[in-house]
């Protein structure tokens, strides 16, 4: 594979890393919470999408129609019956721990209930295109992460235009900045909170479809990606929509290009290497600021 062909692919898979970290940024930037439960509910966006995929006969993207708002539900009800409780709890604490290990402790809930009702196999949703390569001139790349590259951006973009010219998008960030100064306002923190957690779900499970074409599914994807969501909030900025495209993009093209002159024990010490340089150098992130939203 030539070097312009390995760039591309890494571009693919660096764009889907910025969209699951989109919903991770979200949730944080909004609730002041780490939400661990990101990768496992990444696992249950994909079975869900695998499910639907394999019953209906539907091509994977079209599905996204069905499954992102199922995930949004799922995320919506997951902050108001198992998060706000605990928030309401701690509801003077600026970022309550006690949320963290709630959601530590939701992924393993999920991973395990995946674990028995899915089982430990490795499945994918073999496509026409899963195996199809597109050329471009000299440059080659997988049909499917292709098109998932385009749907991380068009999602993405449209995303951002919610965020920044809707009035729920308005409401989001003025929660994220000051929430008493925004519950003073009259916006209901608690409804923008499970909203919140909702559309970070719901992002989840877009990039989920655009995996799930070439991409092994099992209880345990989502740590896979967890890590790495995390990884590339920290390079791209907390709160920043190009921020979070530009790390992932930055993860994928150096899991891409590194892999072709070395192994894959050194490529992710590689990852880590260039992640704890921008955390030493510049601790908010490429396109993130020192203040919060």
């Amino acid at each position: 594979m030539g070097f312009l062909s390995v760039v591309a692919n890494g571009l693919s898979m660096g764009a889907i890393y910025g969209l699951i970290a989109l919903g991770l940024t979200l949730i944080f930037g909004i609730m002041k919470i780490i939400n661990f439960a990101q990768g496992a509910l990444l696992m249950l966006s994909m079975m869900i999408s695998y499910w639907l995929w394999a019953a209906t006969g539907l091509s994977p993207y079209v599905l996204i129609i069905i499954v992102a708002p199922i995930m949004f539900v799922v995320g919506y009800l997951c902050e108001r019956v198992l998060i706000k409780p605990v928030l309401d709890a701690q509801k003077d604490v600026r970022e309550p721990v006690s949320v963290l290990l709630l959601t530590a402790a939701l992924a393993i809930v999920l991973e395990n209930l995946a674990l028995m009702v899915f089982g430990a196999d490795y499945v994918m949703a073999k496509t026409s295109f899963s195996d199809v390569t597109l050329a471009f001139g000299p440059v080659t790349v997988s049909a499917a992460r292709f098109y998932g590259l385009i749907i991380a951006l068009v999602v993405a973009g449209l995303f951002y235009l919610f965020l920044m010219y809707s009035q729920t998008g308005r409401n989001l960030r003025a929660t994220g900045q000051d929430r008493n100064a925004a519950s003073l306002m009259g916006i209901d923190i608690t409804r923008t909170y499970a909203i919140a957690f909702g559309i970070g779900t719901a992002l989840l499970s877009v990039a989920a479809v655009a995996l799930i074409p070439f991409y092994y599914i099992h209880p345990s994807v989502g740590q896979v990606f967890m890590t790495k969501a995390f990884i590339v909030v920290v390079l791209g900025g907390l709160g920043s929509v190009p921020g979070a495209l530009l790390g992932g993009i930055i993860i994928g093209l150096i899991e891409s290009i590194a892999a072709q002159y070395m192994t894959a024990t050194l490529t992710v010490i590689l990852v880590y290497a260039v992640f704890l340089l921008v955390l030493f150098t510049k601790p908010s992130g490429i396109f993130g600021s020192p203040y919060e939203w």
